[in-house]
């Protein structure tokens, strides 16, 4: 198994870490690919009753790994056939409860996901940001709706288009997060939380949690999903973004002055 992932199962919840402190827990491919097999195993198994995600460090996660992502290829594959979205899809599907547990930085990926979650638990300096319009690219995982139902346009438009960073209360009232408490607290109260939907009926929960994601607002964000990554796509091809990669990886700003 992939140490940039660990799983572990513990009294009916399934932990998944990851576990990549030194990069500030930053996604690779591979950690799309193996989140996504370790959801579907937690679907599957009769014992998992919930599913919490943290990241190790202290850290919940950079964001996508730029060097490994600026390295994989364009190749015209279906944006469907994408680790990313892979995932992204058994996530909106999964019918047990996903608690995630923050701390530190959650950007790019490691904020859209959490409206996917059905609990949040975030340190109280943990910092959020969604920079994609800063990388020559549009936002993922479903963002553009789930911030737009969540939030309303006016603070969705800000922090999309924007990319500023925004802290623990921000995006409380956004959505994002269900329950703030001091950093040092973080792991514990999601275990807690964890512990205590791991011991209420499995029927009855994953039945409120199905009326809570109906099949229409499932299927949109499906399709939603499918739209944003299309764009992505475009954008991952597009000069606008060699040039924030090429700024990135020079430590510069990016310079977007000669693109109209």
């Amino acid at each position: 198994m992939s140490q940039s992932i660990l799983s572990e199962g513990r009294d009916g919840i399934q932990v998944i870490t990851l576990n990549r402190p030194e990069k500030k827990n930053a996604f690779t491919q591979a950690m799309y690919t193996r989140i996504r097999e370790e959801m579907i195993a937690a679907a599957d198994n009769p014992k998992v009753r919930v599913v919490l995600l943290r990241g190790a460090g202290g850290v919940f996660s950079a964001g996508n790994d730029m060097h490994d992502f600026s390295a994989q290829p364009v190749d015209g594959a279906p944006v469907s056939d994408s680790p990313a979205t892979q995932l992204m899809k058994v996530w909106v599907a999964m019918e047990k409860p996903v608690v995630a547990a923050v701390a530190g930085v959650a950007v790019g990926i490691g904020s859209t996901c959490l409206p996917h979650c059905d609990a949040v638990i975030a340190g109280s300096s943990t910092v959020f940001r969604l920079p994609f319009t800063s990388l020559g690219l549009v936002p993922e995982f479903g963002s553009t709706l789930t911030l737009l139902s969540a939030a309303g346009k006016v603070k969705a438009s800000h922090f999309l288009l924007t990319g500023e960073p925004f802290d623990a209360e921000v995006a409380y009232e956004l959505g994002m997060v269900s329950q703030i408490c001091d950093d040092d607290q973080v792991d514990k109260r999601a275990m807690q939380l964890c512990i205590k939907l791991a011991a209420l009926s499995p029927t009855a929960v994953r039945a409120t949690k199905r009326l809570l994601n109906s099949g229409a607002d499932q299927q949109q964000t499906l399709q939603v999903i499918d739209d944003e990554m299309v764009l992505f796509r475009q954008g991952r091809e597009s000069a606008e973004h060699r040039e924030a990669v090429a700024a990135f990886i020079e430590k510069r700003p990016a310079d977007f002055s000669q693109f109209e």
